[in-house]
């Protein structure tokens, strides 16, 4: 007998639950918490509400010019979603390279090839109806800044209901990459801090 079918129905029940803790935590009733592999502190006299600077820019000088030239975004909205920019970069450099039109076949958008409610992604169906219809459109998800703001709070979401960030990257990239998505990023993020 085949798994064929128990095995969509528990990719749907997961990616349904996914969802709803992503809803939660973008309507605020989930609060973030930094964790002890990905903790990032913010400077003692920077409310946790400021954003950093322009000349605050806080991902390693390593990186290509394509990731460097979104410094400050990738810097002001890790630090908001309390997490390394560094590992912001890292998932920058391997989704799109630094390129903000970036657009996967799959249909993922933007710097951190997030996934739309519409396009491509609009016939993806899960167990309650379309599986990202709370997410932002693809015009939304082609400013930049609000692409790596979004991709940022998945991923700090990720991390805080997975516990730590490799589970969290394994989740946040491709469905049939498994861990070696995980494994790629945690290797650039290691590389270029």
């Amino acid at each position: 007998m085949s798994n064929g079918p128990s095995l969509v129905i528990r990719g749907t029940i997961l990616g349904s639950l996914i969802l709803a803790l992503l809803g939660w935590f973008l309507a605020g009733q989930i609060k973030l918490s930094p964790t002890a592999e990905v903790a990032y502190a913010a400077a003692p006299s920077q409310a946790p509400e400021q954003m950093p600077s322009a000349d605050n820019c806080q991902v390693s000088s390593s990186y290509p010019r394509g990731i460097l030239q979104w410094c400050n975004i990738i810097t002001a909205h890790a630090t908001q979603a309390q997490l390394p920019p560094n590992l912001i970069a890292a998932v920058i450099l391997m989704e799109s390279g630094g390129d903000e039109r970036a657009y996967s076949s799959s249909g993922a958008v933007g710097l951190m090839q997030v996934m739309p409610r519409d396009g491509i992604a609009a016939d993806f169906e899960c167990l309650n109806g379309p599986c990202f219809a709370s997410r932002p459109t693809i015009e939304e998800l082609q400013d930049p800044e609000y692409n790596v703001e979004f991709g940022s709070q998945m991923l700090a979401g990720l991390i805080l209901r997975l516990g730590d960030s490799r589970e969290a990257l394994k989740a946040y990239g491709p469905m049939d990459a498994g861990y070696s998505y995980a494994d790629r990023v945690l290797a650039i993020y290691e590389r270029y801090r």
